[in-house]
């Protein structure tokens, strides 16, 4: 399982799917903060809760892995997965998954403990590469209707551009 905002999915969230993918038969694909009313701040990642740092919805960003998964050729099973509510993933997540993680920062720390302390099997993939992109770059470069689409898989470009807004 991998998991993240996806706000939206980019680059960086594809390298993630496909490290995993690379090791599963098919990946469950955990939705983080997939109800806005619930959204908690996290010390770690101070931004994480803002508005603007989740302009898309639930439904979008899962729009968005389908259609990645579907060109990639990836089995994968997106279901919502409230990282910061630890005492409801047995509720979302298959017992016995995998956990895939990417650790860029004291958030990817925070995660690989709660992960570890709820039992789960933990990967890092790509461990001492440095982040290449960000959300926050992406959605600076949707706001300003420029060089988005290089920084997005074919599949979130096309899903952005079908919606009525751009969330951002």
């Amino acid at each position: 399982m991998i998991h993240g905002r996806f706000q939206p999915f980019h680059n960086g969230h594809l390298e993630y799917l496909r490290g995993a993918a690379a090791q599963s038969g098919e990946v469950f694909v955990g939705i983080t903060n997939p109800d806005p009313q619930r959204i908690r701040e996290e010390p770690s990642d101070p931004f994480r809760h803002l508005p603007e740092s989740n302009p898309f919805t639930y439904v979008e960003r899962l729009l968005m892995i389908e259609a990645v998964a579907e060109d990639e050729g990836i089995r994968a099973h997106v279901i919502p997965f409230p990282v910061n509510e630890p005492e409801l993933w047995s509720a979302y997540v298959p017992s016995g998954v995998t956990q895939y993680l990417r650790l860029f920062s004291e958030w990817g720390d925070t995660k690989l403990e709660r992960m570890r302390d709820a039992g789960y099997r933990v990967v890092v993939l790509d461990e001492g590469v440095d982040k290449e992109i960000s959300g926050t770059e992406v959605r600076a470069a949707l706001r300003s209707g420029a060089g988005w689409e290089s920084l997005v898989p074919p599949g979130v470009a096309r899903v952005i551009r079908s919606l009525e807004r751009v969330p951002v």
